[in-house]
């Protein structure tokens, strides 16, 4: 007999609720965690400002990739392809 998935209930603090535009990101990890650094650049500054720091276990960072991909997958399907240039991803961080 199949186990009946529980339902995950999330709350979102007022302060986070709006969100922050990020435009970069850098990764970092270890054996036991990944480090995600969001931030944001601006044009003409040679310097980004970063906004968030992620800090997750490895586990959970490849779910995160599962996670993105899908979503992104259903995204495109919907909207159509989205366009990366190789060269601007190296000067965001991505």
């Amino acid at each position: 007999m199949a186990q009946k998935q529980k339902q995950l209930r999330a709350t979102i603090d007022e302060n986070v609720v709006d969100g922050i535009y990020v435009n970069m990101a850098n990764i970092m990890h270890s054996p036991s965690e990944f480090i995600i650094d969001f931030g944001r650049l601006v044009p003409g500054k040679a310097e980004a400002k970063i906004l968030s720091r992620i800090i997750s276990s490895p586990t959970h960072a490849k779910y995160l990739l599962k996670a993105l991909e899908g979503n992104i997958s259903a995204y495109e399907k919907t909207y159509g392809t989205i366009k990366t240039n190789e060269e601007e991803q190296r000067k965001l961080g991505f």
